[in-house]
């Protein structure tokens, strides 16, 4: 990796499961038990409100009781001391890059710790549980909060923020991603048509393991330190 200027780092739900955190799909797409349908779609919102919010409130109980790793403190380093360009852009809904002091960073899948107001669009950071029948702060209103989530069915966000940085990019790296979900799946493939050089850091090969030049497999604790320590030593 010679020349680098601008990195994009796209990073999945491998990362966080180090830190003790269920990865949300899990074996026969069950999302920790339950059925996509009934609890990550536009539908499942309107048909059975109280199970949906029930859902992303034990989710984010659960992330309070984890912490970030190595990982995300490594990712958070190369954030402050980086001298080039650098987007962090992560499918997953936790906070955990916050909290281990990532700034130059989006989650294009939406934040568990956000509620959004289907009334009026206002969003706000959030640490109880919508079932309390929490007030919008906003616009006043009872009973329209929503997870700030990107359920199946929607636009993820960003995205012209994403396809921007990609286009200035020297160097694209995937950390801990099945390489399934689109459109972030496809990021490989547009910066290899771009000339990108393109990394991939996984616990197994992923999906589009063969778009990237090079992989390196084994937990992203391990991994990730190991890169940045290597990017910033050039």
């Amino acid at each position: 990796m010679t020349d680098i200027r601008n990195i994009v780092v796209l990073t999945g739900a491998g990362i966080s499961a180090e830190s003790g955190l269920n990865t949300f799909r899990g074996p026969g797409g069950l999302w920790e038990g339950h059925r996509v349908e009934d609890i990550c779609t536009p539908e499942a919102l309107a048909r059975n409100r109280a199970l949906v919010l029930d859902f992303y409130d034990q989710r984010r109980a659960a992330l309070a009781t984890v912490e970030p790793n190595a990982g995300h403190r490594a990712l958070a380093r190369l954030d402050r001391e980086w001298k080039g360009g650098l987007l962090i852009v992560t499918q997953n809904v936790d906070d955990l890059h916050e909290r281990a002091g990532a700034k130059r960073m989006l989650h294009m899948h939406g934040e568990l710790m956000s509620a959004f107001c289907e009334h009026c669009g206002h969003r706000q950071r959030f640490g109880g549980a919508m079932l309390d029948g929490t007030h919008c702060g906003g616009c006043g209103a009872a009973d329209t909060l929503r997870p700030d989530i990107v359920f199946f069915g929607e636009m993820p966000y960003e995205m012209d923020r994403i396809d921007a940085a990609l286009g200035e990019a020297d160097l694209f790296v995937s950390i801990g991603t099945s390489g399934a979900v689109y459109p972030a799946a496809g990021y490989v493939q547009q910066a290899r048509h771009a000339g990108i050089e393109t990394l991939e850091l996984n616990l197994e090969p992923s999906a589009g393991s063969y778009f990237f030049h090079e992989t390196r497999l084994g937990p992203a604790s391990e991994l990730v330190p190991a890169w940045v320590e290597e990017v910033l030593g050039k």
